[in-house]
């Protein structure tokens, strides 16, 4: 008698496309297991798990975790836009800037991580080599357009880190000063702290920013 039945064929589909796997949807995976987890959590055991294989089967596609770090990297870089060159200087700066903000809120976790990571890949080198074409086409020369990239990096990178997981969302003291304290013994900063909610974010970010962009003589 023939184990050839409907069945037996729905299973063996099922099973071939369960354990199936892709470099894409490991990346895909990888991203969510650390946005969730975070990257210290990070593992391929943890990854396997949740593609529902083993980790083995994951090095067929990447020979480590480390592999797996750097492709996620180029994919958060390669999937970053790239301003028109037909905008301005200043206007395609504050584009990469605003891109690099929406992927801090949306992935937290990783972008902390990805702030020190070295953009030294093919896929690095040519994003970092995009954004210091706006200072060289700005008229900049060679030592201020390498101080220009590291200084709105600087601030960049600060804003975005307090932006998505900083100040607001870090450990906080046992004995907080009382709200009706702060307001009567601290009046500036229980005003300052009005301030310090998402609403205001852009109007910060652009303070800091345009003053940045006009000391480089950018506007």
């Amino acid at each position: 008698m023939s184990d050839d039945t409907p069945v037996k064929r729905f299973a063996d589909v099922t099973r071939r496309k369960r354990v199936a796997l892709t470099r894409e949807r490991i990346e895909i995976e990888a991203l969510a297991l650390i946005d969730a987890d975070g990257i210290d959590a990070f593992s391929t055991r943890k990854l396997g798990a949740r593609l529902g294989c083993e980790a083995m089967s994951i090095y067929h596609h990447f020979p480590s975790k480390a592999h797996i770090l750097d492709a996620l990297v180029d994919r958060a870089l390669g999937g970053m836009p790239i301003p028109d060159k037909s905008l301005t200087p200043a206007q395609r700066l504050r584009e990469f800037a605003q891109s690099w903000r929406a992927f801090s809120l949306k992935h937290p976790r990783f972008h902390v991580w990805l702030s020190v990571y070295q953009w030294n890949s093919l896929t690095g080198t040519r994003y970092m080599n995009e954004m210091l074409d706006c200072f060289y086409d700005a008229g900049l020369s060679p030592e201020m357009a390498a101080y220009g990239f590291r200084v709105l990096g600087y601030y960049v990178q600060g804003v975005t880190i307090d932006e998505s997981i900083g100040y607001a969302m870090g450990p906080s003291s046992l004995n907080p000063v009382p709200p009706d304290v702060l307001a009567r013994d601290f009046p500036r900063v229980a005003q300052s702290q009005l301030r310090f909610t998402p609403e205001h974010f852009d109007r910060m970010f652009e303070i800091g920013f345009g003053a940045l962009l006009r000391e480089l003589g950018l506007e």
